[in-house]
Parts: structure tokens; C-alpha cells; sequence
């Protein structure tokens, strides 16, 4: 299995769900700006794939957003004055993504006012693209406390006002005439409560939008991911991506091949996904955690394995990344999985995830040296809890490991 068939714009929907834990208080930000782009889209006679590409950019426009206090100052603020530096980190992680770098340039201008775009070297199509994503961004922004109640009914004329008082300024006045054509029925509006959301984007999903990437595309992919999840801390910079090659040079030490490496590979780059969820806050508490902010940190697994399962739901991906704090005792978490029903992907998996975070700088304990890296590793074979197999390969292969883990 060289190359893996996907639906791109359900894989993008996925992701766009895991950037959607980084807000923690409100979900779904993505989606509504995407379907909202695109109905003022199909109000100016777009056609239908430049509508999925403007939807996909929608969903992912905030990408370069890992931090829980950076998408607060973005939700809670209209124009705020750092908000170029995820459009930035955005741009950066789309172009190193072959599958997704047609989007770079929408997410780098997705902040810039109108009254400046049009004086930048872009084209028409980009300009307005990035423009039309700015405009739902913000407006999703106002209808916030609304979504779901009767309340919108009575905001929404509100809301247009506001659009058009920036016409010229924050947005294009032809996207803003498009919008107030588009927004000046209820149906728009309704179609935002969270129930209908996904209902609207897998209109889209059709034959046309599966594709067939390399593993090589893939692996691009899961490190764009990896990337947004290892940028919640400067703790844990790298962590996946590190995790991510210890677990495939351990697996190849136990026979694993080909197509094999590569799966083990992209379910240690996604392996913590699901930690988008868990406030830095508490990644980077130098103290004991108390037992909700545990209870935050516990959960991040299960929540992989689900993102996991729509994107990559015909692969073992999804078990070998969310089973990685599982363990042989069967009182790991989430599943409390015995033995038997642990995947020795899964046991490098979780090896390879245990020995690089010791490896690395926590804002709880400096890093640890390799010899003592290796005693708590015994230990915890000893107590079994972890493979005893896959730690003795990496005993074996102990300076590799503890170069992929540091250098």
C-alpha cells in the first residue's frame, strides 16, 4: 500500500474539528466560517470547486492557533493587534504540506484589512478569498453568543450593520453587498446551530474530493498536525515529530516493513492530536496537577482515536495512536485495554512517546540523562506496564533513540 485513498474534504472537516478543541469554551468556529464563506460565495456565482476550496480554507484558517489564550484574545477581540502571527504560523505549516499548500496563501492574509490587500502583490482570486474568509471570521465573532437561541433572529440586523460600516476598510465592498444579500434571510443564520453544521459540509463530499496521496503526502499531513499540537508549549516542541521517529527506528529493529513504517510513523506524529484540548495552562504547570486538571490531560487520547478514526477509519492509525497510554496491566486510559488486545505498534508507540517526553525540558523536571531514562523504563517493565520487547530494542538501540530524542 504505496499511496492511501482519502476524502480530502472529510479529512479536512476532521482536522478542522481537532482545531476546534484548541477554544475549549465554543467549537466549531472552523466550519461556520467556511459555510458562511461559502454562501456569500454562491451569492457572487462562484462555482462550486472554487466554493470547496474557499470551505477548506475556511475550516483551517486557523491553524496556526495551538494556544488557548491566543484564540481567547482572537474570540473575544474584533481587531486585535497580534493576530498576524497565526496567520504567519499558518502559512508556514500549510506550504510544508504538499495536499494543503494551495491554502498558504488565504491563511497568511486572512487578518489583513481590505484597505491594505489591495495594495499587496496578490491575485484577485487570492485577495478576495482571503478577504471573504476575514469577513466570516469576524462575523462568526458577533453571532457567537447567539448560535443556537432565537435571539440571532432579533441580532443578526445588527450584525449586518456592522459589515457594512467596514465596507472599504476591513472588507470588500463587494463582499460586503454579497454578504448583506446572503445574510438578509433566517436560513443563514439557523444554518450555523452546531446540529446542522455538519449535515451542510458533507453536501460536498462526493467522489471528486477522494484523492490518492503517498505515504509520503500523508506523512506531510500528520506532521502539519504534529506541528499546531507541538506548539501548545515550548515544552513539548517537537515531541511528536521526535516520538514519531523513535517509534519507526524501533519498529524496523523488530522486523516491522515497508508500508508498516510508515503507519507507525504518522500514528506517532498524531499520536497526542487530542491534547489541542488541554489548556497550556496546565502543560505547563511546574506544580502537581489537581485532579480535574488530570482529568484534562487523561482525556487527550480518547480524543485522538476519535479524530483519528474519521480521517484515517480504514487503517489501524487510530488504535495505535489513542491505545498509547494504554498498558499491560490493563489500567491505562481510555479503554483499559488488556494485553492481548494491545498491537506491538501501539507498545512502540507508547515506548517511543515515554522515553522522548523524558528526554525533554518539562516545566515540571529538567530533562532526564539517558542512563536515568533507561533505569525508569526498566522500572516500568518490572511493574508491566510497559513491553519488555520493545524496551530492550531500545536499550539496544539506546544512543540512536536518545539522538532522535535530543538532537
Amino acid at each position: 500500500m504505496e499511496h492511501l485513498k482519502i476524502d480530502l474534504h472529510n479529512t479536512v472537516a476532521a482536522l478542522s474539528s481537532s482545531l476546534d478543541l484548541v477554544g475549549i469554551d465554543e467549537v466549531k468556529h472552523g466550519k461556520r466560517v467556511a459555510i458562511m464563506a461559502k454562501n456569500v460565495a454562491w451569492e457572487l456565482g462562484w462555482c462550486k470547486p472554487d466554493c470547496l476550496t474557499l470551505m477548506h480554507a475556511g475550516m483551517l484558517h486557523d491553524c496556526g492557533v495551538s494556544r488557548v489564550q491566543e484564540h481567547r484574545h482572537l474570540s473575544e477581540t474584533l481587531e486585535w493587534d497580534g493576530a498576524e502571527a497565526h496567520c504567519i504560523r499558518g502559512e508556514a505549516y500549510l506550504r510544508a504540506c504538499p495536499p494543503l499548500a494551495h491554502l498558504a496563501a488565504d491563511i497568511r492574509y486572512h487578518h489583513t484589512l481590505w484597505e491594505t490587500l489591495v495594495d499587496l502583490p496578490l491575485d484577485e482570486t487570492t485577495r478576495l478569498r482571503a478577504n471573504l474568509i476575514y469577513l466570516a471570521d469576524r462575523i462568526d465573532m458577533l453571532q457567537l453568543p447567539f448560535i443556537g437561541t432565537e435571539r440571532i433572529l432579533l441580532e443578526y440586523p445588527a450584525i449586518i450593520s456592522y459589515a457594512k460600516k467596514q465596507a472599504g476598510r476591513m472588507f470588500a465592498p463587494e463582499l460586503v453587498d454579497a454578504f448583506a444579500r446572503a445574510a438578509d434571510e433566517e436560513a443563514f443564520w439557523l444554518s450555523m446551530d452546531p446540529e446542522y453544521l455538519d449535515e451542510e459540509l458533507a453536501e460536498f463530499s462526493s467522489p471528486q474530493t477522494e484523492v490518492m496521496l503517498s505515504m509520503e503526502e500523508l506523512r506531510a499531513l500528520a506532521t502539519l498536525f504534529s506541528r499546531i499540537v507541538d506548539a501548545k508549549s515550548h515544552y513539548t516542541e517537537e515531541h511528536s515529530e521526535r516520538a514519531a521517529k523513535i517509534a519507526r527506528h524501533l519498529a524496523e529493529r523488530l522486523g516491522r516493513t515497508g508500508t508498516n513504517l510508515d503507519l507507525i510513523e504518522i500514528a506517532g506524529l498524531l499520536h497526542d492530536i487530542g491534547k489541542l484540548r488541554v489548556d497550556e495552562a496546565i502543560i505547563e504547570k511546574p506544580g502537581k496537577l489537581t485532579e480535574r486538571e488530570y482529568a484534562s490531560i487523561r482525556r487527550h487520547s480518547y480524543d485522538t482515536y476519535r479524530i483519528l478514526k474519521r480521517v484515517f477509519g480504514n487503517t489501524p492509525i487510530p488504535v495505535w495512536a489513542g491505545y498509547h497510554h494504554e498498558n499491560l496491566l490493563g489500567k491505562g486510559y481510555p479503554f483499559r485495554r488488556a494485553s492481548r488486545e494491545i498491537d506491538l505498534e501501539a507498545r512502540i508507540v507508547s515506548v517511543a512517546d515515554v522515553f522522548q517526553a523524558l528526554a525533554q525540558h518539562r516545566s515540571y523536571r529538567g530533562r532526564m540523562a539517558l542512563d536515568e531514562i533507561i533505569a525508569h523504563l526498566k522500572e516500568r517493565v518490572a511493574q508491566g506496564t510497559l513491553d519488555g520487547e520493545v524496551v530492550s530494542a531500545l536499550i539496544d538501540q539506546a544512543d540512536e533513540c536518545y539522538r532522535l530524542a535530543t538532537a
